[in-house]
Order: structure tokens, then C-alpha cells, then sequence
């Protein structure tokens, strides 16, 4: 069925401790000064937001706009695919902020105001971006496939995400993102990994690592700008392995995460691939965090998907 100009919001409701439900009938008067007409469909468990997303591609809305934070943004992405295929390629996909971490956000970038940021979206002016596709281990070892959009990474990160979505929100992101940090530092052991980039077998990397970050955008962890060089169109990943840094070393070089100045790091590694493959060494889950969600462990397969998306975006100066 061709894309048509009906924009549908997908409306996670309990976006940044359920805020977003409660000012919604406020926000919405005044998104539709900014937008026009718009249909509205409101989640109300995990993974409703990609069943919605579907639902409205398959009826042929030409945008889908996810109203809510870096998770809400993952399961409408996740709705633009089956598998790694697009099954509406010249659908365009919207975002609203409204959330705890707003990582993607700050890559593309788009204002933290929800007004602002409809603005942009009335423009319907897109670019076409990369997408990562992700071959993990889901609960009980059962084989998951996932779309991510901003990062996924493994290691720390993993357990930081796990105790931010157990957590209570009202304190904003950074500041949670930072405290659960704090206590997963306080249990977690850096791990060994094995990497192998571009299916190149004969030398894989094997490292022990707090973090590696396999970065399509740039910010991840309420903040942190841990991938500083990289781009949403490149068509590769730009991977930045946080080594084997301890409590120390967070402690010195903690700041340099957000200001984007750690490569220099002599525990901190990146390279570029199309391609990774990572499984753990030893004992013990390696968790995943992608795009803010926790869906598994290693062993996973990250595969970036080249201009496979359409984004309403501010122009690119």
C-alpha cells in the first residue's frame, strides 16, 4: 500500500515516571497547533509501541513519530522493520522527545522541548540514516533479533541500564543514569570478551572490558558522549572498547566519558566496522544495554544496515 500524509503518534504514556500520561491532554492541544491533524495510539505494556508502529505502516501512514524517550524511540523502530528488512521504506519516522535518558536525540540533533521539536517535525523534511540489526542471546538462551538506532553496547553498561529501569525516573536522567552507575560499579568485574570485526576471523580481539559501545549515534547513558566521531550515515559503526578501567580510573577520567575526550585514554580503544561479532571468555552473563533496554547477553552479532531509514530532521548545516 503507497505512504499516504497521515501521521500516527505513538504515545508511551508513562514516559519519564509517567509524566508524559498525565500532561498529555495539555500537549497534545498544542501539538496539534504545531502539526495539524494527527492520529494518536497510547502503549500501554512493553512492546506495544512496535506492534502500533506496524499497524500503522500496514494501514499506510506515511510518518510514525514516537512520543516518549530512547525506549519508546526503540520499539517505533522496531515497528519499521521485519527482521532486517523495511517493510514501508519511504515511511518516515518522527520523534517527539519526552523521556529519561534522551541520548538520540542529542545526535541528530533535536531540541529537548516537545514544542520545538514539533516544529521540525511539521517541516517533514528527512534524511536517510543507518540502522543496526542485532543477532543476541535472549532470556534462557533462546536467539533474539533486534533493530537498534542509537547504540548498543555490553559490559557495565548492561547492569547500569538493568538498575535505571528497575529504578524510579523523577530524578531526570543524568542524574539517574549516574547513581546507577554508581552502584554498578560498586558489583561489577570487568569481563573478557572476544571480538572479531568484518568477519575477519584470524584476528579477533580479546579483551577484558568494563564497556564496549558499538555506536551508530554518538550518546548514550544519559549523556555520556562516547562516541564522539561518530555519524548516523556512514554506513559503519564506530566501536569504542572501555577497558579494563577500575574505580580509580573512573574516578580521574569519569568527566572526560561526558565531555567526549577519553579516546586519548590508554584503556580506551576505537575502530570502525560493518561487522562485529562478540562472545564472552569465562564464566558469567555479559549483558547487553540497547538503545536504554537490557534484552540479553552475549553471544551477539551487531550489523549495521546502511541507509535503510527515513528521519524527520533539522537540516544539517
Amino acid at each position: 500500500m503507497s505512504q499516504d500524509a497521515r501521521t500516527v503518534l505513538v504515545v508511551n504514556p508513562s514516559a519519564q515516571n509517567g509524566q508524559l500520561g498525565r500532561r498529555w491532554p495539555e500537549l497534545a492541544a498544542d501539538l496539534r497547533r504545531e502539526l495539524g491533524g494527527f492520529e494518536e495510539v497510547m502503549t500501554a505494556s512493553p512492546g506495544d509501541a512496535t506492534r502500533l508502529t506496524r499497524e500503522a505502516l500496514d494501514s499506510g501512514a506515511g510518518a510514525v513519530v514516537a512520543v516518549g524517550g530512547d525506549g519508546t524511540i526503540n520499539e517505533v523502530v522496531n515497528g519499521f522493520f521485519d527482521g532486517d528488512r523495511a517493510v514501508a521504506p519511504e515511511a518516515m519516522l518522527g520523534i517527539l522527545p519526552f523521556g529519561t535518558g534522551g541520548d538520540f536525540r542529542k545526535t541528530i540533533p533535536l531540541p529537548r522541548d516537545t514544542r520545538e521539536a514539533a516544529r521540525i517535525l511539521a517541516t517533514r523534511k528527512s534524511r536517510t540514516i543507518d540502522v543496526g540489526y542485532l543477532e543476541l542471546t535472549g532470556p534462557g538462551g533462546a536467539p533474539l533479533s533486534r533493530i537498534f538506532i542509537n547504540i548498543a553496547s555490553f559490559g557495565m553498561s548492561g547492569l547500569v541500564d538493568e538498575y535505571v529501569n528497575k529504578a524510579s525516573k523523577r530524578l531526570g536522567g543524568r542524574i539517574s543514569f549516574m547513581l546507577a552507575t554508581a552502584r554498578a560499579g560498586l558489583s561489577y568485574a570487568n569481563q573478557r570478551v572476544r571480538l572479531v570485526f568484518d568477519g575477519d576471523e584470524s584476528a579477533p580481539a580479546d579483551l577484558t572490558i568494563n564497556t564496549v559501545a558499538v555506536a551508530n549515534g554518538r550518546y548514550f547513558g544519559g549523556g555520556m558522549f562516547v562516541a564522539p566521531q561518530a555519524e548516523l550515515d556512514d554506513g559503519q559503526f564506530d566501536v569504542v572498547a572501555i577497558g579494563d578501567m577500575g574505580k580509580l580510573d573512573f574516578l580521574r577520567h569519569g568527566r572526560k566519558m561526558y565531555a567526549g575526550t577519553h579516546l586519548g585514554l590508554d584503556k580506551v580503544s576505537q575502530r570502525r566496522a560493518r561487522l562485529v561479532r562478540a562472545e564472552p571468555v569465562g564464566d558469567g552473563p555479559v549483558r547487553l544495554d540497547v538503545d536504554g533496554e537490557t534484552p540479553g547477553t552475549l553471544p551477539a552479532t551487531f550489523r549495521i544496515l546502511p541507509a535503510a531509514l527515513r528521519l524527520v530532521a533539522p537540516a544539517q548545516s
